[in-house]
Formats: C-alpha cells, sequence, structure tokens
C-alpha cells in the first residue's frame, strides 16, 4: 500500500456496510479508469479486514489475484486449489475449479472466512465461469478499468472509483512530500493536481521525480508545461479508456530524467523491452540475457547529456543499474529477491512507453523480447518456476505484438513455449497452443514452410500427449505424406515427422512397427544428417527403447552404451540427450538382469544431478524413483517401500502434490505395497490416485485405465473380488474401444481377468481364457517378454488347480529356465516359478 494512503469516500463506503453487517453485495465490483487508486482501495480494505476483523470477524483465508489475462486468474485459483484443497497442478483450470468448489457454501460443514480480491480484471469474459460463488463467509472484491454490464449480476455491486477530490489530491501530495522530507505551500500543491488532474498514479510518480531530483513544484510544473501545453486542461475531460494522458506527460518527464542517469541512455531501451512483456513479473534473466544485452546496446542514447565520454558496452550490471534508476523514479518495481518475477510495470506504463514508437520500433522491440526470452529458456525445460513466468510473457508478447512473431518465420519463442507447456504436464493447453501456431503459420506462410509443418508435427505429438494415440498415428501419417510431397524424403521436417510417428505407432502397442519404422528414419538421418547430428542420436536412442519393448533389453543395453559415448563426445555431459541416454541405459540393464551394473548406473546418475541440479530437482527425484523401484525388482520389496515413501513427502514439498513426477511416485509405492502384501493400503492408494486422474485426464485416457487396472488386482487380493471383478470387466470394455483388441494394455487386462475368474473359483473358464490369450501374447510381445512368461506361469496354476498336476509341472519346467535367462536366478518372478515347480511337481508324484 502506498505510504501516504488517502482514506477515500469509496473506502469508507466498503468498511461502513461490511462493519455494519448489512451489506447489499457478496462481490464488490471496483470500476474506474487506469491509475485512480483501485488497487491502493483494494489493498486498504484487506489490510483492516486481516488485522481489525471488521465484519467477518477476521479471514481465515486471502487470496489476492492480478487479473490481466484468463490465464493469469486460472494460474492462481490453480495454486490456491492446490494449496488449499490438493487439485492437481497437471491441469490449470480443473485445479482452479476445485478451488472456486471449496468456496462454496456446504450444509453441514465448517464455514471458511475467505476473501478473493481480482485486482486489475482486463477483460469480464475472463471471468466466465470463475466468478467465486455467492457466500455468507466470503467476499469477493474485483478492480478493473471495465463498466460492463457483464460486470454485474446477482450479489455483485458496482462501486464507481474516481479521481481524487482536490481535498485528496492535496492531501496525497502534503503527505508524500513530508514522507521525502520536501515541504510545499498548499497553493502550489493545489496547482500540481489541478496540472495532473487529479489522477492518484500520475501525483504519485510527479512526487517520486521531485524527490529524486530535488526539484522544486514550480520548477516541475514548468517542464509539465513545456512538454505537454494541452494535456492539463484536456484531463479533467478524459473519458475512462484515455485518462492515461497526465501519466504519459510525468511519464516523459520521468524518463527523460531516468534516461541521463547512470548508466546513461539505458532506462528508455530497458523499459521499451519491458513494455512488452508481462508487467505482473518479468525474470531478470530475460532483460539481462545475451540476446537483451546486444539489443539494447544497439538502442542505447546519449540520454540527451553530451561529452560523457565513450561509455562501455552494455553489460548484466549495468542493466540492473538502470532498473534500479526505473523504481527509484517510480516506473517500476523491481526487485532482485524475485528473480522470476524481478520487474514489475504497471500497464499504463507500458502503453505510454509503447505509443512513441513507429509501428516498425514497436515490431522491432517485441522481436528482441522474443529473442531474449529464448535466450532465458532452459534448455531442459524442467524449471517449473521459470517455465511457468517465461510462458506467461510469452502470453503478453503474443497478445501485444503477435504479428511481429510472424515476420519472415514462426518465431522459435511460439515453440519453447508450447513445448514449456508440454514439459509442466499441460498437454491439452500445449496442443491448443500449436493449434493455433498451425493455423497462423498456415496463414502466413503456406502449407509447404517448414514452420507449418513444424507446428503441425508438434500439434499432432501433443494429441497423443493428451491420450489419443491413435488419434497422433493418424495426423502424422497425413502430414507425413504431405512432407514427402512437398518437401521429399531428405527434408529435414520430412524426418522428423517419421521419428515422430515411429514413436506414436510404438506408444499405440505397435513396438514391431516402432522398430521398422525408427530403422527407416535412422538410416535417413546417417545418409541425410551425419552420425554426430542431435536427431542421428536422438533415432538411436529411440531406437534402442523400442527393441526393449519388443523382448530385447540386452541388445537395447549394448546399443545405448555405445550410443552414450558418442553423446558424451559430441554433446557433453549434461545435453539433454546425454542424460536421457543415461537414463534409459541404466533402465535397459536392469531389464537385462544385471541389477547390480543398473544399481552403480542411477547411483552416478543421481550423484551428477544432486551436484549440477540439487536434491530438489525433478531429474533428481526421478532417479531416486528409478532406485527404489530397482531395489523392489531385486527382491528388497520393504526398502522400495520405504524410499518411495520418503521420495513422496520430498516430491510434494518440491514439486506438488499433482505433478506428473509425484502421481508417478505415488503409483510406484501402491504398487510395491501390493508386492509388500498390503493390498488393502495400495488399493486405497490408488483409489485416491484414480479420483485426481479422472478429474484431471478423463476417463479413457491411457495413465487412468492403468490405475483402473492396477486397483483391481488390489482389490482381488484385499479379499473384494467382486469390486475386482466389475472394474476389470469395465477397464477391459474401454481398453478394448479406446486401445483395440492387440494393445499390450488391453491383453494385461485380459490376463487380470482371467485370474480373477480363478480366485473366484472358475478354475476352468481361467485356464481356457489364459490359453487363448498365450498365443496373441507371444504373437504382440514376443515369447521372451516379461508378460508372456507372466501368462505362461498363469495358466501351469491354473492347469494345477484343475487337477492337472503333471501338466502344470512340465509347463513350469519349460519356464523355469526361460524366466531365469530373462529376469534373473534371484527376480522374484523365478522364485515363485521354482516355488511353483515344486509344488506341483510334489503333488504329480503324489497323485501319479
Amino acid at each position: 500500500m502506498a505510504h501516504s494512503f488517502v482514506h477515500r469516500a469509496e473506502a469508507d463506503l466498503l468498511r461502513e456496510e461490511v462493519a455494519s453487517g448489512e451489506v447489499s453485495a457478496s462481490t464488490y465490483v471496483l470500476s474506474g479508469s487506469g491509475g485512480v487508486g483501485k488497487t491502493q482501495l483494494a489493498a486498504e480494505y484487506v489490510r483492516r479486514a486481516w488485522s481489525s476483523g471488521e465484519g467477518a470477524e477476521g479471514l481465515d483465508v486471502l487470496v489476492w489475484v492480478t487479473a490481466s489475462s484468463r490465464v493469469a486468474i486460472v494460474d492462481r485459483f490453480a495454486q490456491a486449489g492446490i494449496e488449499l484443497c490438493r487439485a492437481r497442478p497437471g491441469d490449470s483450470e480443473k485445479a482452479a475449479q476445485t478451488f472456486l468448489a471449496w468456496l462454496t457454501p456446504k450444509s453441514g460443514s465448517e464455514s471458511c472466512r475467505w476473501l478473493v480480491v481480482l485486482d486489475d480484471l482486463a477483460d469480464p469474459d475472463d471471468l466466465r465461469g470463475l466468478w467465486p460463488p455467492d457466500s455468507p463467509h466470503g467476499r469477493t472484491l474485483v478492480t478493473t478499468r471495465r463498466r460492463d454490464a457483464a460486470l454485474l449480476g446477482r450479489g455483485r455491486r458496482l462501486v464507481e472509483v474516481g479521481l481524487f477530490s482536490d481535498d485528496e489530491a492535496r492531501s496525497f501530495l502534503r503527505a508524500a512530500m513530508t514522507a521525502y522530507g520536501g515541504s510545499e505551500a498548499d497553493e502550489a500543491l493545489a496547482a500540481l493536481a489541478a496540472d495532473l488532474g487529479c489522477l492518484p498514479l500520475a501525483l504519485s510518480q510527479a512526487v517520486a521525480y521531485l524527490a529524486d531530483t530535488g526539484a522544486s513544484i514550480a520548477d516541475y510544473r514548468t517542464m509539465l508545461a513545456d512538454h505537454a501545453t494541452s494535456l492539463v486542461c484536456a484531463a479533467p475531460r478524459v473519458l475512462p479508456d484515455d485518462q492515461d494522458r497526465p501519466l504519459a506527460a510525468a511519464w516523459a518527464l520521468s524518463m527523460e530524467r531516468a534516461d541521463a542517469m547512470h548508466p546513461v541512455g539505458l532506462a528508455r531501451p530497458v523499459l521499451q523491452l519491458a513494455a512488452v512483456l508481462d508487467g505482473n513479473g518479468i525474470p531478470e534473466t530475460v532483460l539481462t540475457s545475451a540476446s537483451a544485452l546486444a539489443h539494447l546496446a544497439a538502442q542505447r542514447s546519449d540520454g540527451g547529456v553530451q561529452n560523457r565520454g565513450e561509455r562501455p558496452p552494455v553489460s548484466d550490471r549495468s542493466v540492473q543499474e538502470a532498473l534500479q534508476t526505473l523504481h527509484r523514479l517510480s516506473l517500476i518495481d523491481y526487485s532482485s529477491s524475485t528473480p522470476h518475477q524481478a520487474v514489475r510495470v504497471h500497464q499504463l506504463v507500458q502503453r505510454a512507453t509503447l505509443e512513441p514508437l513507429t509501428e516498425a520500433e514497436h515490431d522491432e522491440a517485441a522481436r528482441a523480447a522474443a529473442d531474449a526470452l529464448v535466450s532465458a529458456w532452459p534448455d531442459d525445460g524442467l524449471d517449473a518456476a521459470s517455465g511457468h513466468a517465461l510462458r506467461a510473457n510469452s502470453g503478453v508478447l503474443v497478445a501485444r505484438a503477435e504479428d511481429a512473431l510472424y515476420a519472415e518465420h514462426a518465431h522459435e519463442v511460439l515453440f519453447r513455449a508450447g513445448r514449456s507447456l508440454g514439459d509442466a504436464g499441460q498437454a491439452e493447453s500445449a496442443r491448443a497452443h500449436f493449434q493455433h501456431v498451425a493455423d497462423m503459420a498456415l496463414c502466413c506462410f503456406g502449407p509447404a514452410h517448414p514452420d507449418t509443418l513444424a507446428a503441425q508435427r508438434l500439434l499432432a505429438q501433443y494429441h497423443g500427449e493428451a491420450g489419443d494415440s491413435a488419434g497422433a498415428v493418424t495426423a502424422l501419417s497425413e502430414l507425413l505424406d504431405d512432407c514427402l510431397r512437398m518437401k521429399g524424403p531428405d527434408h529435414l521436417e520430412t524426418i522428423r515427422t517419421a521419428g515422430e510417428l515411429a514413436r506414436w505407432r510404438g506408444e499405440a502397442g505397435n513396438a514391431d512397427g516402432a522398430v521398422t519404422a525408427t530403422v527407416k528414419v535412422l538410416d535417413d538421418c546417417l545418409r541425410v544428417l551425419g552420425p554426430d547430428h542431435a536427431d542421428t542420436l536422438a533415432a538411436r536412442n529411440n531406437l534402442a527403447r523400442w527393441r526393449a519393448q519388443t523382448g530385447n533389453p540386452s541388445g537395447a543395453a549394448s546399443a545405448l552404451a555405445d550410443l552414450l559415448d558418442d553423446c558424451l563426445r559430441v554433446l557433453g555431459p549434461h545435453h539433454p540427450h546425454t542424460l536421457s541416454t543415461r537414463h534409459n541405459l541404466a533402465a535397459m540393464t536392469a531389464q537385462a538382469g544385471d541389477a547390480a551394473k543398473a544399481t552403480a548406473a542411477w547411483d552416478e546418475l543421481l550423484a551428477d544431478h544432486l551436484r549440477v541440479l540439487g536434491p530438489d530437482h525433478p531429474r533428481s527425484l526421478q532417479v531416486r524413483g528409478e532406485l527404489a523401484n530397482l531395489a523392489g525388482e531385486t527382491g528388497n520389496v520393504p526398502r522400495a517401500t520405504a524410499a518411495l515413501v520418503e521420495l513422496l513427502d520430498d516430491c510434494v514439498r518440491a514439486l506438488g502434490p499433482d505433478h506428473p513426477q509425484t502421481l508417478a511416485v505415488r503409483t510406484g509405492l501402491a504398487y510395491w505395497k501390493y508386492r509388500d502384501g498390503d493390498a488393502a493400503g495400495a488399493a486405497f492408494l490408488l483409489a485416491e490416485q484414480l479420483d485426481h486422474e479422472m478429474r484431471i485426464l478423463g476417463p479413457d485416457h491411457p495413465e487412468v485405465l492403468s490405475i483402473r487396472h492396477d486397483l483391481a488386482a488390489a482389490q482381488v487380493d484385499a479379499g473384494d473380488v467382486d469390486a475386482a471383478t466389475v472394474t476389470v470387466v469395465e477397464v477391459l470394455a474401454d481398453r478394448l474401444r479406446t486401445l483395440g483388441p492387440e494393445h499390450p494394455d488391453t491383453l494385461a487386462t485380459r490376463h487380470n481377468l482371467a485370474v480373477i475368474r480363478g480366485r473366484r473359483g472358475d478354475t476352468a473358464g481361467a485356464e481356457s481364457a489364459l490359453a487363448h490369450l498365450l498365443p496373441d501374447r507371444v504373437r504382440v510381445l514376443g515369447p521372451d517378454h516379461p508378460d508372456t512368461l507372466a501368462t505362461r506361469y498363469s495358466l501351469a496354476v491354473m492347469q494345477g488347480r484343475q487337477g492337472k498336476a503333471a501338466t502344470a509341472a512340465a509347463a513350469l519346467a519349460d519356464l523355469l529356465p526361460d524366466r531365469a535367462r530373462v529376469l534373473g536366478l534371484d527376480h522374484p518372478d523365478t522364485q515363485a516359478t521354482r516355488d511353483s515347480l515344486a509344488e506341483w511337481s510334489d503333488r504329480a508324484q503324489r497323485t501319479g
């Protein structure tokens, strides 16, 4: 709140009506032009409500939202939903709705006293479906420059906020001057207030200029008259959307002063760069990036000061000094203690900064800002805080200067922002983003432009990431035909589209098809790009992955070991491709049965991540999860469970309860609880997670179906066979419908249903179902796949329970060496096979 806050009639209205308990609305909309003090009124109301308990006898929950866009509102509501209601952060819209539902009064539940402030609402339509509910226990306060009828409705009251009155303006100036150690006669204060049209923000900027320069009010009025002679007379008659004229005049004087201060000539171009970005929080790394420094050096002026000598080049430090100068003159708020939101600029200051620019200058600033965002974006895309801030700034930039980002090509920032959404787990938002980019690129450049094709490829990719793997295959197949026709087989975009198509064929269940397609992609990469190109190395990584899926983890591990040497040589130890290769190599080594070597690889990778990235980085947490799962796979189930319990707490603290990594750990913990004999605990965790996943991803997402599949298995061992039967029958129907009859997940559900039939006493039906399933698993997965071996084991057990002890013993005798070869002698499944063989061999001898 301003140091010299003036208590105004609007504040008294709010305070007195709420204090009396005779409120006429649960939502108050403070409407008025920019700079009239709406935010200060809201801040004063919040301060009093929080500290003195006016009206509602204090507050339990306060949520302040900078409502500059729907994305900003959703993100803030989502954060509240995550912190207060354990909503999952992967889908901001649903997390926001969870928070709003939590605010809705419910009979029989304890009331929660809350206040939601929606500050600087830019467009009433941004609140469609997001208005906080009417509640006797809560209040909503909205500040906005708009006066739309959409702001009115049941339970809402519009409060018009105008300019300061003459008395209020003089009181503000008198208190502000005293705070800065200055003193002026009332007549001078009244004259300055009149010159600035009693606009509160313009008055505060004027006082800051006076304090910083030591000028008198008379000197300031003379300068103001010289720069904008007609503005003072026009100010009282300006409509709300045009009442920034006094601010523009005050800004012009402050900006000239800032440009003349050290570092000379840098403040103006820094502010111009900030003016096209998100005024609610610009990361300092953007304004000090290499691209930004180059642009600022080219735009730097002499600040109107001659004979200063040659100035040093623009550096990080000089930009920071320019920001400090702008902060002192109240043109921005700058705090290095909040690096992701270091610079805040009121949108009226941004508007006033951009208005004098020509169209060409405006577009140049926009493209420079886009370059700066790309320079500041982390390569691995996993820093959640910086990713959120950079996406917000990209969104504002697109809204203000989208055409400039499609001048000759689609700017890289458009692709970075979309991929960042995907990295954050917001696949549906990424899909919508690339739909727009693809449409714009098609309109601007035509269907054959590389950027159009790249956007369409990413659009198809995020169709798959959002759960529609079959749709991704269809879209990529069509796009590949277009690439071949328009660009030919050797164009980079053709090769990349083919690689993405191969991937989604595998994700859709066709691992053999993925291997065949990826071999072709790798051949093309080697021929066109050469062996050391990043795409060639990525193709080798993908090929190893799909070969492992077809039952050859040993071959995949060998190929990845060779690939790692090349990645280290070409890309270095910290490149994402190198880290991904090390990760996959450790996983394939574990699948190949060499647990000791895999553990050593995970330990080494974890040490590197902890040293370079820190303990809370998602990659560090992911490797800890892999180590825990490997401990379970090698028979130490209690160790796996204990490690995942600890890891889950760390993931919730560092990433949030609904981050994809947190959810993966929770799923792993449920699995190992199940394997440790705690089927009821596993079922509880899975049911809890299913509720979150269903709400966020929808009932047909593969992840949701997997959790339902695992839940059925846990229900069986927890003794609730009837519930498990219902669950698995429903999952099978959904998987047949969404994935098809030969998808590995569909085959897994058929296996579970057969086993449950056996648990219900229908061993003959179970034996028949497993006998029909086995050739399908051999054909789709191969004879050595662990799932194929699991079906052979279950079939043998059902044969034994049918009274065919000798048949069961013979089948288990054939299975044991295969499991030992594929899984290792000490694997729990190998041991189970050995125990069952002994049991059924003994029964065969006793009954023979």
